[in-house]
């Protein structure tokens, strides 16, 4: 590692109670490795987006995060100031920069959290990454594999700010994490409820352990972040209309594949389909997956980010799943009307192949034989 490259750091941000001090150790070692060097050092700090493309919180999101981003500047160009006239070791210049990275991608796990921050050192000369020990790039919920291990497996240099933690506390639930609790509570009662019944006592108290122990198992886990209260009727209300959408589908597929089975010649065409499909976040994408494999004739086999692997039985059914009519629902389930009006993906994959052959024309233009033709 050159000394030059070293006195460059980045640092991955997110709300967390030892953010300051990260801040401040950051910029420290930034600032005593270019009073060594001579040369200007830059910390960049970055803050890998938790939002989706379609999400209606967007802006809001954004904006909290550009003002997170602008109160770690404050803290920063403090640190560089407190030190500039430190002891009789000359001034070090250290600039400050931020950035909002990952905006436009699904960003799942610690894998894609650590590929577009790789990507944006390797965008500007960085080869040295502070992390903040309290920072969970996916909100409260806890990240299985930590963020520091798919950082590890690049060629930067990864270190764990030496900061001190705050004590961890035993309550049960936290206030950041009660809202999280009441919904899955809630969702998990009302499903006992509806599957067991609503008719006598032993029903409502048993539906009542069994939704207090799943709440306590899964309730930071099934939800990241808080969730929104008031796009919540909303949801509700256009997933009552998702249900007999889902059930008449599933019967028509129903009919068709018994057709099929029943034929004397078994017209099947299995093959595996591969797309990106448009929606973002755990839950939408649970949906469609669930209600793929729901639609005789369709399997979901995996999902990774936005790929879907599906298997299909008839060439039928391939065609009802690039139409992407499964697809549209859930995002209107999720997102409202604006977002079913997104393209399909055989319409998707169609703007993406004309989109390729404009470029290989236009690279396959040479503007001098061109300007000679021109001359003629």
């Amino acid at each position: 590692m050159s000394d030059d490259a070293s006195a460059h750091v980045l640092v991955p941000v997110g709300e967390s109670p030892t953010l300051r001090n990260t801040v401040a150790y950051a910029v420290q070692t930034a600032r005593d490795r270019a009073a060594e060097t001579g040369e200007t050092a830059t910390v960049h700090f970055v803050y890998p987006a938790v939002w989706r493309v379609v999400e209606q919180t967007r802006a809001e999101k954004f904006e909290r995060a550009q003002e997170l981003l602008d109160r770690v500047e404050l803290w920063a160009e403090e640190d560089v100031g407190d030190g500039d006239g430190a002891d009789s070791q000359p001034a070090a210049t250290v600039n400050i920069e931020t950035a909002v990275v990952g905006d436009e991608e699904y960003l799942f796990s610690p894998a894609d959290f650590a590929r577009v921050i790789v990507a944006y050192a390797n965008e500007h000369g960085i080869d040295r990454v502070v992390v903040d020990p309290e920072y969970q790039p996916g909100g409260n919920a806890p990240m299985l594999r930590p963020l520091e291990f798919e950082l590890a497996k690049s060629e930067l240099s990864v270190e764990e700010a030496p900061v001190e933690r705050p004590a961890r506390r035993s309550a049960l639930v936290g206030r950041e994490s009660l809202a999280q609790y009441l919904v899955v509570f809630g969702a998990s009662y009302l499903f006992y409820l509806t599957l067991g019944g609503f008719s006598g006592t032993f029903d409502l108290v048993t539906g009542a352990i069994s939704a207090g122990v799943v709440s306590l198992v899964l309730g930071q886990i099934a939800l990241k972040g808080r969730p929104a209260f008031r796009e919540l009727p909303g949801k509700v209300g256009r997933f009552l209309l998702y249900a007999p959408y889902l059930l008449w589908e599933i019967a028509k597929a129903n009919v068709t594949l018994a057709y099929v089975i029943l034929h004397p010649r078994l017209p099947i065409d299995p093959e595996m389909v591969q797309f990106k499909a448009a929606v973002w976040d755990d839950l939408p994408a649970t949906t469609l997956a669930n209600s793929i494999t729901l639609t005789p004739g369709t399997l979901t086999v995996e999902v990774s980010q936005r790929e879907f692997y599906i298997h299909s039985l008839t060439g039928g059914a391939r065609d009802d799943l690039l139409d992407g009519a499964l697809e549209r629902a859930v995002r209107f389930v999720f997102y409202g009307r604006a977002a079913a009006r997104i393209p399909s993906p055989r319409e998707r994959d169609a703007n993406r192949a004309a989109a390729d052959r404009r470029q290989i024309t236009d690279t396959d233009t040479d503007p001098a034989v061109t300007r000679r033709e021109g001359d003629r």
